[in-house]
């Protein structure tokens, strides 16, 4: 779901409060969010010269893992300590920093990827510092999920949050917008790749799949996205009673669409 709406005026790699919110359940987080398909791992790994991987806000490390799953070696670069700590544990050898500050140290790689990410990241400062720690041919791939929850869902969502918090900044347009909501990110990551005048031109891949959840399952993973991670807990009980009883009123349960929209490019080589 994109959280901050068009014309607002700092961009989303600005706003670093929400952007280091995820860390606040980071066993929910892991637990609820869904990996990535298998077929885009393996076309990124299968594009790449090698099999070195950089994982640019890795978080809890649930790409990490599905890289590591198909033979590649990784390290992840993730900004809040809390989800760094946390991919530790699962086996992810992770340093905490920004990329934009992060310092590869001669350090190169054969992929830069970045899953649910790159929006928190200066789209030309990140991929002057993917150009710069990939190897000539290395991947850049940063991806995000995509879904389109049934239109009554949706609409009890935007209906409770409105009312119990009418400032906020978050887009809940965007919730009616599935796919199309994550094109001015696409154009925005597009144009900071193509700025470094470093990679071959962007091209997009979609992978798309369905998922169905309970009740219990979606109100699960609902405290994970942007618009709920910085609200009180008396205020995240009301969206959920609220989406809750839309989903009773469905049976209990749904299936959801999703697309998986990766942009990618390769490291051109020095002129």
């Amino acid at each position: 779901m994109t959280t901050l709406p068009p014309g607002r005026p700092l961009a989303p790699h600005q706003h670093r409060d929400v952007a280091e919110s995820f860390g606040i359940d980071t066993e929910r987080y892991d637990r609820t969010r869904p990996p990535y398909p298998d077929a885009l791992i393996e076309r990124i790994v299968e594009g790449s010269p090698g099999r070195d991987v950089l994982d640019i806000g890795c978080g809890t490390g649930i790409e990490a893992r599905q890289f590591r799953a198909a033979g590649c070696r990784v390290l992840g670069v993730e900004p809040d300590p809390r989800m760094a700590a946390f991919a530790r544990r699962t086996g992810v050898e992770v340093e905490v920093a920004t990329i934009e500050e992060w310092d590869p140290a001669g350090r190169t790689f054969d992929a830069a990827v970045a899953g649910t990410a790159w929006h928190w990241v200066d789209p030309v400062a990140g991929a002057a510092k993917a150009a710069l720690a990939l190897r000539p041919a290395g991947r850049l791939a940063v991806f995000w999920h995509a879904f389109q929850l049934p239109a009554e869902v949706t609409e009890a969502f935007v209906a409770v949050y409105r009312r119990v918090a009418p400032d906020s900044p978050f887009n809940t347009q965007a919730a009616r917008q599935a796919t199309d909501a994550y094109r001015p990110i696409l154009d925005k990551a597009t144009e900071g790749i193509e700025e470094t005048g470093a990679f071959t031109a962007p091209e997009e891949w979609r992978f798309r799949w369905e998922c169905t959840y309970t009740r219990d399952e979606w109100l699960d993973q609902m405290p994970t996205q942007g618009p709920l991670t910085r609200l009180p807990p008396e205020k995240v009980a009301e969206v959920l009673d609220g989406v809750g009883s839309a989903i009773d009123a469905l049976g209990g349960s749904f299936t959801m669409p999703y697309t998986t929209i990766a942009l990618t490019a390769t490291r051109a080589a020095a002129p």
